[in-house]
Formats: C-alpha cells, structure tokens, sequence
C-alpha cells in the first residue's frame, strides 16, 4: 500500500514538473500539423483547412497546465 501511495505521488510529481517545464503539448487530432491533411491526385500532401482543436498551432496547452492556471486564476481572485 505504501509502495502503491509513493509510486502515484512520484507520477503526479512527474508530471506536474512536465507541465511547468513544457506547458505546451502536441495536439492529438491534427498530430502537430495544424491541419487536415490530404493526398491530391498527384500524390503531394496538401494541407485543407486548419486544425479546430489548436486553431492550426498545432500545440496545445497540457491539462495540468490548464489546471495550474485555473487555480492561479481562482486565488488571484479569492485574495483581492
């Protein structure tokens, strides 16, 4: 049990030092392309309209950093 409690804790710790070091990560429907990409009759890869996950960034923000921000936000606002 307390191998299984470090073990989480060592994850979330992991992660969390992700999210501050790299905020941003690949977006996982256009794979970082930032957009649908086709194949033309001539076999060149053509990009059609831009990604509307990443708004055609192709990065998006991690959902620990997302939740960092949100907090910072909510006691910035709790402390004024």
């Amino acid at each position: 049990m307390l191998i299984a409690s470090v073990l989480i804790l060592a994850t979330l710790a992991g992660y969390s030092l992700l999210c501050m070091a790299s905020p941003f990560g690949t977006c996982r429907k256009c794979h970082g392309a930032g957009a649908k990409l086709t194949v033309n009759r001539a076999g060149k890869i053509k990009r059609v309209k831009p990604c509307r996950r990443c708004k055609g960034h192709g990065k998006r923000l991690r959902l620990g950093r997302r939740l960092h921000n949100h907090s910072r936000m909510i006691h910035r606002t709790g402390t004024r």
